[in-house]
Order: structure tokens, then sequence, then C-alpha cells
């Protein structure tokens, strides 16, 4: 729009004149001014050393490969460091002088978030901030870019985006093994972390790759497609809950190196133990028999994507459980014998006495007396009055 109203304005065209329009362009700190010009040259540098770094990837050559990726990586931070300077020099200005647009003010804001994490957490800042700046120029790309442009920017980000949320999720990981070392019970902050980066990671990272033509889709398709029923409308506990563990189950196809078989089983036990919570707290029936139903869907989930894959038990007893179960749920002829099975194993291994454990477990054992498989004996104590009761 600047450059239009220039054009329009400007009613001398001699030589002097449009050297002094293209110089007043070059040095207001805007994205048609000098930053802007130097993303665009680091950015095609970028990509340029990214493409021949692709061709000779898969060769035997290693001497000519090993200085392709330096060039590669060496033109990557040099492209990266262009934005950041365009968001300090240009962004920072327009919103102290109170000219910025909505988006440059949101833009700053998110950028000092990232900045805050340097302190405490810079691991997770490194990638954070790559991230971000990706992020910020991408948009630039898809608005003001062609579409040969855009197609050849887009290999790039994914590769790059790929990268880096992997790299956060194993910080994450990391974390959470910590978190069990040191007994640390205070990790809701990790769990509601790591779920949304496998959401965002799905919202704008995987409907790129589908159209570069992911291979592993249709290990996820079915899972990628129940997602949509939480597009729509306001999610409540139990959608968010179930959300989640749809997520984390396509997480074992996404980030099976960046978020382990150790740290995945913590975060479903999570959204176990909250979905037996909610059937406590609920109490319209009706609810309670969703929130029920969503649990042995998750059970079920979390036997399949996580207990018969594990190699390693800490607790032999644990193990001899697990296959006593996954034998009986194997030879279950109908959804009810599935289902008792479930209830089973659940009673086996929700040992605690704290009250919500000690509800649910009524709770189960109250399905299973309604099937048949238990009996409910009516109490016949009787307490005599004024008895006194001596302890031997």
């Amino acid at each position: 729009m600047e450059e239009r109203s220039l054009k329009v304005l400007a009613n001398d065209t001699t030589f002097f004149n449009k050297i002094s329009n293209t110089l007043t362009k070059l040095l207001i700190p805007t994205k048609i001014g000098l930053n802007g010009m130097l993303i665009t040259l680091k950015r095609n540098a970028v990509l340029k050393a990214y493409e021949n770094y692709k061709e000779i990837a898969d060769s035997d050559n290693n001497p000519k490969k090993e200085a392709a990726l330096n060039r590669y990586e060496e033109s990557y931070t040099l492209y990266l460091e262009s934005i950041d300077k365009y968001i300090m020099d240009s962004v920072y200005k327009k919103v102290k002088s109170g000219n910025a647009s909505n988006f440059e003010k949101s833009a700053l804001s998110n950028y000092y978030n990232v900045v805050h994490l340097k302190e405490k957490e810079y691991a997770e800042y490194k990638s954070r901030k790559q991230k971000f700046l990706l992020d910020l120029d991408y948009d630039s790309v898809l608005s003001n870019g062609k579409e040969k442009l855009i197609k050849r920017y887009r290999k790039l980000y994914i590769t790059k985006s790929d990268e880096l949320y992997k790299a956060i999720l194993k910080n994450y990981s990391v974390h959470l093994a910590d978190g069990i070392k040191e007994k640390n019970l205070s990790q809701l902050g990790l769990y509601r972390n790591i779920f949304l980066v496998l959401e965002e990671y799905v919202k704008k990272i995987l409907p790129l790759k589908l159209e570069e033509d992911f291979k592993d889709f249709e290990k996820i398709k079915e899972e990628y497609d129940e997602l949509e029923r939480f597009e729509i409308g306001k999610l409540d506990e139990k959608d968010f809950l179930e959300k989640s563990a749809i997520l984390l189950g396509m997480s074992r196809t996404l980030f099976t190196h960046s978020l382990p078989l150790v740290a995945a089983e913590q975060c479903y036990q999570k959204l176990l133990k909250d979905t037996r919570n909610l059937i406590v707290v609920t109490k319209q029936e009706k609810k309670k028999e969703a929130v029920y139903t969503s649990l042995l869907n998750m059970i079920q989930n979390y036997n399949k994507k996580i207990l018969c894959t594990k190699v390693y038990w800490e607790d032999a007893g644990q193990r001899e459980a697990y296959k006593k179960f996954a034998k009986e749920f194997e030879e279950a002829k109908s959804e009810q014998e599935k289902e008792i099975a479930i209830l089973k194993k659940e009673l086996h291994d929700l040992t605690e006495k704290m009250p919500k454990v000690l509800q649910i477990r009524q709770y189960y054992k109250n399905k299973l007396v309604a099937f048949g498989v238990m009996k409910q004996y009516k109490n016949h104590g009787k307490t005599i009055p004024n008895a006194k009761y001596i302890k031997k």
C-alpha cells in the first residue's frame, strides 16, 4: 500500500526525484525497506543451499556432502539472524512509535514470550525462537510470494519445522524422565505443553506434509479423520481428554523417537487418571456413561499403542498381569466380555486408598455386579446400643 501511494503522489518524475523516493523507501523500517530486502536475499540464499544439499544428500561423496551441509547450515543461521534483526529494528520501532498493525503488535508480544524462556529453559528457547522466526517469514511468503517461491519455501519450512517440533518434544520427554527420578509430582505444565505441541503440529505441519505426499499417513488416517469432530463447537473436559488421547496415539507414528515409549506411557497414564476422576465427579448419569465409554476406548488404545509394544518392565508382576489380561481380551467373543476383562484389569491395577480411587473401584464393581460377574451381599452386621468395645 505504501509503495502504491508513493507512485500516485509523485508528480515530479525527474531522475533526482526517483532517486529520492528510492532512498526514502530503503530508510523506512518496514517489510519493503532495507530489512525486508535483506531477508529476501538471505531467504534466496538458504533455499539455494538447501536444494543443493538435498540433491547430494543420498550420495556417497562424503566430503562434498559435508561441504554442502555446512553451507546450508551457515546460510540458515544468517537467514534467521536477518529476520531477528527485522523484528528488533523495524517492528519494535513501529510498536514504540504507535504505528504498528495488530499483526506486528502480536508478533512482538509473541517474540518476547519466546525470549523469556532463555534464562530458565535454554534448550526449549533455541527451538522455539527458530520456529517463531520461520513461522513469521512463512506467513510473509504466503501473503506476498509467488506460487513458485511458496512451493520452494514450503519444503524448507516443513523440514526445519519437523526438526524443531521433535526437539521441543524431546526436551519435554527428558524433563518427564527427570521428574520420575526426582519423584516430582508437579508436572501438569509439561503434560499440557506436550498435548499443545502435538495439536499445533497436526494442525499446521501435517497438512503441508500431506501435500508433499506423507508416506506414513495411512497409519494415522483413521485418527486424523476422527480429530475433525473436535473442530466444531466448544469442547468440554471429556472432549479435551478424548482429543488428547487421539493426538497421543498419532504421536507413536509422528514422533516415535522424540516422544519415546516411556514419556508416551506417562502421558497416557495421566489421561486415564483424569478420565477416571471425571467419571467420579460427573453427576448426570448419561454424561457419566459417555465418559465411561471414552475411558474404555482410551484403555484399549493404551494397551494397543503402548503396553503391547513394551519390552522392558520394571515390575515382573505387572508384566504377568498384562499378559493374562491380553490373553483374556483377545479370547473375548463379545464387547461385553472385553469390557469385563478391562474392568477386572482396572480393579487389579488401582490399589491406592485415595478417595477418588475407592469411588471408581466401587463404580467398576457395580458394573461387574450388573454383568453378573460379581455378587453383592447385604451387610448383616448390627450395632449394639450402649455396648463397650475393647481392642485386644
